[in-house]
């Protein structure tokens, strides 16, 4: 144990931010998120869900400045009248640690899946809400 380490971030999810690098992506994945959409590094933190894995991950990890969009979400499906209430719950977090906020964009759902088999690593958790799944892109700390 460490001290000011949220018991959340296990040994592994710690290792994985630690070796991220500028641009790499990291997947925070629901719990029905299908496993051909994983790369090659995965870590489970079960039980938990993505917002307070998410608010975790943000008190150390800065979102790529240099990007359009440093936050990738899961596009509703067209005929899909649900309303994703979680993604505000997203932004009301990132907002507490990025001057600009989300600074979102949201793709299909087959795009979503080819781009976290390529992501840095993979996150699996126990999240029930639809359409939770977010792909968060590491930036650089800028020293002021």
């Amino acid at each position: 144990m460490l001290k000011n380490i949220p018991n959340i971030l296990t040994p592994d999810l710690m290792k994985i931010l630690m070796e991220m690098g500028h641009g790499d992506e990291l997947v925070l994945a629901d719990g029905n998120f299908p496993c051909f959409g994983h790369p090659r590094r995965v870590t489970r933190c079960d039980g938990r869900g993505i917002p307070e894995l998410l608010e975790a991950i943000m008190k150390f990890m800065p979102l790529d400045q240099y990007e359009a969009h440093s936050v990738i979400l899961m596009q509703v499906l067209p005929d899909d009248p649900y309303v994703p209430e979680i993604w505000d719950a997203y932004r009301k977090i990132i907002s507490k640690y990025e001057k600009g906020g989300a600074r979102e964009t949201a793709i299909h759902k087959a795009e979503f899946y080819a781009r976290a088999s390529k992501a840095y690593a993979l996150v699996t958790t126990s999240e029930s809400a639809l359409y939770a799944n977010i792909i968060i892109k590491k930036g650089v700390i800028v020293d002021n």
